[in-house]
């Protein structure tokens, strides 16, 4: 069964979609299954591989509502990862599935026919502690925790770990923190190394290396629906995404 790893932070910009992207670019070129899963309403991950939102007539709401089978809707990236791609009808699932029982498995049941046909399913879940997050969270074996080294970003660190604590409270506790993973970083700057030894000692988190380095490149990878690790090979993000995938396996 493949290893399910759940990217999950609830505050935006923390390169929580990049990371996804990323890391299943290179699992695949390390010769890996990989499935990619947007659980997302704005799509981004959809978006930055190549796929327009709009001219999809089947998504990640329709396996979730149990519509339709996800090896129907799932499409194959040019970078070698499969894609449950997203559009913004997600919106609406939360509230579609309030009423359901057990409406924190539906990721996990839906997947649960292909996960023999993967090595690793990354989950993008969306900027909420939601419905959709908790449903992540409720699949995954491990769950990976991107973080932006600014102040204003590891504040809500403590209500994420909140909501995985009760995930395996209730409904899975077999999951396991991997850690957190530095993003947009900046070495230079005492600020960036003070908020990440700050996570490292407040919540007891081991911190996954090496850190991500701050580039332009990562903005440029989404507007050709590629990864940095195709659009920009050789650039010190690309190489360190490579080796946090290399440290996964």
């Amino acid at each position: 069964m493949a290893r399910v790893l759940a990217v999950a932070n609830q505050k935006g910009g923390v390169a929580k979609t990049t990371t996804v992207a990323s890391l299943g670019a290179a699992l695949s070129a390390m010769g890996q299954r990989v499935l990619l899963v947007d659980l997302d309403p704005q799509a981004c991950l959809t978006f930055s591989l190549g796929f327009d939102p709009e001219d999809l007539e089947t998504s990640a709401y329709e396996v979730l509502l149990g519509s339709a089978r996800l090896k129907d809707v799932v499409v194959t990236c040019e970078e070698g990862p499969d894609l449950l791609p997203a559009t913004i009808q997600l919106a609406t699932a939360e509230v579609k599935l309030a009423g359901e029982s057990g409406r924190e498995h539906v990721l996990r049941t839906a997947l649960r026919p292909v996960s023999p046909a993967y090595d690793w399913i990354i989950v993008d879940c969306p900027p909420t502690l939601g419905l959709l997050t908790v449903a992540g969270l409720s699949t995954a074996t491990d769950v990976l925790i991107p973080l932006q080294c600014e102040t204003l970003a590891h504040r809500g660190v403590g209500q994420l770990l909140d909501t995985i604590h009760d995930v395996k409270r209730l409904t899975n506790p077999a999951l396991r923190v991997l850690g957190v993973l530095p993003t947009l970083y900046d070495g230079r700057t005492n600020h960036a190394r003070v908020v990440l030894d700050t996570i490292a000692e407040s919540y007891g988190l081991p911190v996954l290396s090496p850190a991500i380095p701050k580039s332009i490149r990562f903005a440029e990878a989404p507007a050709v629906g590629r990864s940095i690790l195709t659009t920009s090979s050789r650039s010190a993000g690309a190489a360190a995404y490579r080796e946090v995938a290399a440290g996964l396996l």
